[in-house]
């Protein structure tokens, strides 16, 4: 809770500081054509970024596949396009960061690191956790694999 209230302080306060700096060295209108040009590329980075993560999405549900990858990456892209739509050049560099598929990928890379850590992942019945027993004798995803299929199907056993 602290860390967002001076999130909320600290942040506008850098902002302000670097459009100063800039405006004093370019001078107003330039550096308020900046920002505006800044917002306008953003937002159609946004738009392209943001389809091409709902097609990859699609495409993972079509194969039956879960869509991880691309629920994180429709986060982090709205996150960036967050950034970049909020005036100021700090925000519009981490958006970027947040945009650009290579970089979002170490940050995507970072934040699996930081989930994993911080939840548990709970093993099948009767397993003491993720390196139990259970988990070291199962070679199948229960949980994403499963499909209807006939009684008589030839893939049954016996």
């Amino acid at each position: 809770m602290a860390i967002l209230v001076a999130l909320f302080i600290v942040v506008p306060i850098v902002e302000l500081y670097v459009i100063i700096q800039i405006g004093s060295l370019i001078g107003v209108w330039p550096t308020i054509a900046l920002l505006l040009a800044d917002a306008i590329l953003g937002s159609l980075l946004l738009r392209h970024q943001g389809r091409g993560a709902w097609r990859r999405f699609n495409a993972a549900l079509a194969e039956r596949r879960f869509p991880g990858r691309e629920v994180a990456d429709g986060l982090l892209i709205a996150i960036g396009g967050t950034l970049l739509l909020t005036p100021g050049f700090v925000t519009d560099i981490f958006g970027l960061i947040f945009l650009i598929p290579p970089t979002r990928a170490i940050v995507r890379h970072l934040m699996s690191g930081y989930v994993t850590r911080r939840f548990v992942i709970v093993g099948a019945p009767g397993s003491t956790g993720p390196t139990g027993p259970a988990a070291s004798n199962r070679h199948y995803d229960y949980d994403a694999t499963a499909e209807e299929i006939d009684s008589e199907d030839p893939r049954l056993p016996g």
